[in-house]
């Protein structure tokens, strides 16, 4: 079977000058501001300047062909923040959000979102979990904006061990059944590089019926006994009930020293090794590139695949395995 490989990537751009979507403002320098309504309209000029560098990304996306894009969760500075828990946020976003959904109609690309690693769902604090649904919810909120499907749009990890991680796991069940349907068919999950293997991550996927995204690299850091081809089955099965393709992300250790961390680019002997390592299983699959360079790595990615054995390009970011 031939398989489709379509490659995504992070956030920002490294080719564009001045394009930051993450732009942001500290509760400290909006404390200075003495006239409150003031240092809201100025959290809205940064939200909707971030937006307006979206857009130009997605525009650079659509110029390169490329068809998988993660947006920043950073968009809105101080969204949800406990002393400012009156401002409706979104309103004054309205217009630039539906440009931004616009744009996706005429040209089609997958997005989805990571949110920051303190949206954790298997925490015991009762507060922490509100905060964590809190900023799922704005995300919810920007997708919505955008005309974008919520289904299955943010990847989380399972959350923190706390030193039982049996336990750790069923007190995600437990407050599972706490979060309101909408936020759970937003979520998908992924295996870590410290943590959650992918059998304990596949353990809640499977008994919760959420997708499983594949991380190689936290694999290749944080494995059980076995081989992870053992559970790619089970991984992909996770994703039949969802409308979107299955997706893994992938990047590469920065050196043996700093195995966990993000080399610039993508090793592609790494990523060959992955993929001869799924050759006919899946129809198409989205790869995440999770590596400093961003878009760089990308491009840099798809010239060292050039003229490989089996592999045929398909367009500057995509191509078929055979």
């Amino acid at each position: 079977m031939t398989m489709i490989v379509k490659l995504g990537y992070v956030a920002m751009s490294v080719e564009l000058q001045n394009a930051s979507p993450s732009q942001t403002m500290t509760f400290a320098q909006f404390s200075k501001i003495k006239d409150r309504e003031a240092g809201i309209r100025k959290l809205e000029r940064i939200a909707i300047s971030n937006l307006e560098n979206c857009l130009r990304l997605l525009k650079h996306n659509a110029g390169n062909q490329i068809h998988f894009f993660r947006l920043s969760s950073r968009l809105i500075p101080l969204a949800n923040h406990e002393e400012l828990t009156d401002w409706e946020y979104i309103k004054p976003l309205k217009e630039s959000l539906s440009k931004f959904g616009d744009y996706l109609k005429e040209h089609p690309m997958r997005i989805d979102f990571h949110p920051d690693h303190f949206v954790v769902l298997n925490t015991p604090n009762k507060e922490i979990l509100s905060n964590a649904l809190k900023t799922l919810d704005m995300h919810k909120k920007l997708l919505l904006g955008m005309g974008i499907d919520t289904e299955h749009r943010c990847v989380l990890h399972v959350g923190g061990g706390y030193e039982d991680k049996e336990k750790a796991l069923e007190q995600f069940i437990h407050n599972w059944g706490y979060i309101q349907p909408a936020i759970q068919k937003m979520i998908m999950l992924e295996n870590d590089d410290t943590t959650f293997t992918v059998k304990e991550t596949l353990y809640l996927c499977e008994k919760l019926g959420i997708p499983m995204v594949f991380d190689y690299h936290h694999h290749l850091a944080n494995h059980e006994e076995g081989d992870w081809q053992q559970e790619w089955e089970r991984i992909l099965n996770t994703w039949k009930p969802s409308p979107l393709p299955v997706k893994m992300h992938i990047s590469s250790p920065r050196s043996d020293k700093e195995y966990r961390a993000h080399a610039d680019y993508v090793d592609v002997e790494l990523f060959l090794n992955f993929l001869n390592g799924i050759r006919g299983t899946v129809p198409e699959i989205h790869c995440m590139i999770e590596a400093k360079q961003k878009d760089a790595a990308l491009f840099r990615l798809i010239e060292d695949l050039q003229g490989r054995k089996g592999i045929k390009l398909v367009d500057p970011s995509s191509f078929e395995i055979h």
